[in-house]
Formats: C-alpha cells, structure tokens, sequence
C-alpha cells in the first residue's frame, strides 16, 4: 500500500519504513498516527516480515508532532469535562500508534542518521533496537513548549536507561548527545555518517533475520513481559510460551545449518486471520 507519511518497502523479510518529508524536518502528521499502526499491523499480521528497520530521509531524523496538530481547533478542545475524556480517548490512539512497534511479532529497529525530537522520542523509545550516527541527538520536547511527554517516554525511556537521566531529559528539555545514549545503552551503536549507519543496521537486522522466526518472536514476546512483570511471573511465562512454539524441526535444521555452513530454512510465520478481515 502507498502510504501519505512515509514509504513502505520490502526485500524479503526485513522491510523498511522509511519518513519522506524531509522538507517538513519529517514532522508526524494526522495521517501519519493513522498509517504507522496500519502498516506495521499489516506487516505484522502477513508473516513474512522478520525485521522492521525505520528510518528517515534528510538531515533531521524526526521533528516530532507537526505543528498543524497543535494548530487544529477541533483536536484541542478541553472546555468541558465531555470534552476532555474525548481528547483523552484520541491521544490514547496515538499511544497505540508506537505500541504497535512492540505488539509486532518482529523486532523493530531505529535507525537516527540525526535529531530526533519530541514525538519521535517515544517512537524509538517502542523499538526493540537503536542505532545513530555520531550528529544525532535526542530531545524531550514537549516540556519546552509547556506540556508533558505522554505517548510513551516517560514510561518506556526510564525502562532503557537509568531512571535519574530519564528525569533529568524530562525535566530540563535539554538534548542528549549520541555519545552520551551510547554510554547510556540507549543506543545499540554509533556511526561516523548516514551511509555507515545503514551498513551497521542492515548487517544487524540481516543476522537476526537468518534466525528462526519463531525463537525471534518468542524472544520479544518473553523480554516485554519480563520488562512489566516480576521475576517469578517472568519465568512461568516463558516457559508456557516456549512450551506453545517448541518446535524440533527448526532446532534439527539451525544444527544442520551450522554443521554445513549454510543459512538455515526455517519455519516461518503464519498469516493471522482477524475475525472481519477480508483475506
């Protein structure tokens, strides 16, 4: 499908998602909170996608929410209590928007070949990995402008790195350096331009999509409840979920593949079928 946000594509099973306004400093418009959770559903739903890189183009990253949200009368109406749970039941969709990220059965990979502001913190804060270039930084903004962060930073970015700095980026709006969210583990690695930077993603994303679909999809599945759970619910978890995707043909073939030096041809995914759904 054509998206308005971004562009969609795919070769083979990593597909990228790529921000293409670059003349809009790739700000999120209405529609994009509308496409992003539609096109990572349907790359979740089809089976066929083993890693998601999402990416941009231009030298910002993300500027976060376009001003035309902000600027819409009907979306910030507040004076009256009717009012105020329907707009807090619209920026509940937007929370879903990134939520999808950590519901698709792949991991989602950032890739920041520069700054990523505001709205866009919460978007790679809900991928599984993050990679930047040595001129990309990270920034807080809404405290800036008066509000808080609320489509998930200040749930998710204090899961990623310590607590203090997830507070102290909170608190003062301030940037975070590439160098300093390396430090942190926020970032999973650093690159000198935009050019390395996709050689460092696609080599990642390409060694995990030689993996088994299945161990893959049960690894995220069984790291996101951990994150929300205790140890003791964390380990019957997993245990009841490698008990459902136990599979011996994929283990047979990973030790066969191994043994002749050659990439494994595993189990894939099978397509979901949603009550409703017209495939």
């Amino acid at each position: 499908m054509n998206y308005s946000s971004f562009a969609l594509s795919s070769d083979g099973a990593i597909a990228r998602l790529t921000l293409n306004r670059p003349d809009k400093r790739n700000a999120m418009t209405p529609a994009f909170w509308r496409e992003l959770p539609e096109a990572v559903n349907a790359l979740s739903d089809e089976g066929k996608t083993r890693v998601l890189i999402l990416e941009a183009q231009g030298p910002v990253f993300t500027a976060g929410m376009d001003i035309s949200v902000f600027t819409d009368p009907n979306a910030l109406t507040t004076d009256s209590a009717s009012a105020r749970e329907a707009f807090m039941t619209a920026a509940l969709s937007l929370q879903e928007a990134f939520t999808a990220f950590e519901k698709a059965r792949f991991p989602v990979i950032a890739s920041m070949q520069g700054p990523c502001i505001g709205g866009g913190v919460d978007m790679i804060a809900a991928c599984d990995l993050r990679y930047g270039t040595t001129d990309a930084w990270l920034r807080i903004e809404e405290t800036n402008i008066g509000m808080m962060a609320d489509v998930g930073t200040l749930q998710r970015l204090p899961k990623l790195i310590p607590s203090g700095v997830a507070l102290e980026l909170a608190y003062t709006g301030e940037n975070l350096t590439a160098e300093r969210a390396y430090a942190l583990g926020l970032l999973n690695g650093v690159a000198p331009d935009e050019t390395a930077l996709r050689a460092l993603v696609d080599g990642v994303a390409q060694r995990i999509a030689s993996k088994p679909p299945l161990t893959i999809s049960g690894i995220k599945r069984s790291h996101l409840y951990a994150r929300d759970h205790s140890v003791a619910d964390s380990l019957e978890h997993v245990m009841t979920l490698q008990a459902s995707i136990w599979n011996p043909g994929d283990i047979m073939e990973a030790f066969a593949a191994r043994t002749e030096k050659r990439d494994g041809k595993f189990t894939p995914l099978s397509p979901v079928k949603r009550l409703g759904s017209k495939t």
